[in-house]
């Protein structure tokens, strides 16, 4: 199973996150995308998610918080306690043994970032 995570600002774009998850690898072969629970009905992200055919899983915040990421964000860290909402988020909705196939990536305005995590599901 491939998950794309996805973390991003409140003034987010349809087409930030759509440079994020490319930048990161793309929606080929993407079972679903995931990120925390307060930013799963974002409405871009369910635009994004119904261009790409995938279902939007949400991840409770307390979940991420003991997910070790290979990237990290002073901010990220100090409100959700892991380095990366889109890794911990790929990784928590892959399953327990997810590996991560694409570290985080930002887009380039800085309101999106994405990951994609390969495991056997949740």
């Amino acid at each position: 199973m491939k998950v794309a995570g996805l973390g991003f600002r409140k003034d987010v774009t349809l087409a930030s996150l759509r440079e994020a998850l490319l930048a990161a690898g793309g929606p080929e072969g993407l079972a679903a995308m995931a990120t925390v629970t307060d930013k799963a009905n974002a409405e871009v992200l369910k635009q994004l998610a119904r261009e790409c055919g995938v279902p939007i899983m949400a991840v409770p915040a307390d979940r991420l918080a003991d997910i070790d990421t290979l990237t990290n964000s002073n901010l990220v860290a100090e409100k959700f306690g892991t380095g990366s909402v889109a890794e911990a988020a790929a990784l928590a909705a892959a399953g327990p043994r997810a590996r991560l196939i694409a570290t985080r990536v930002v887009s380039q305005d800085r309101t999106a970032t994405a990951a994609i995590a390969e495991g056997d599901g949740a």
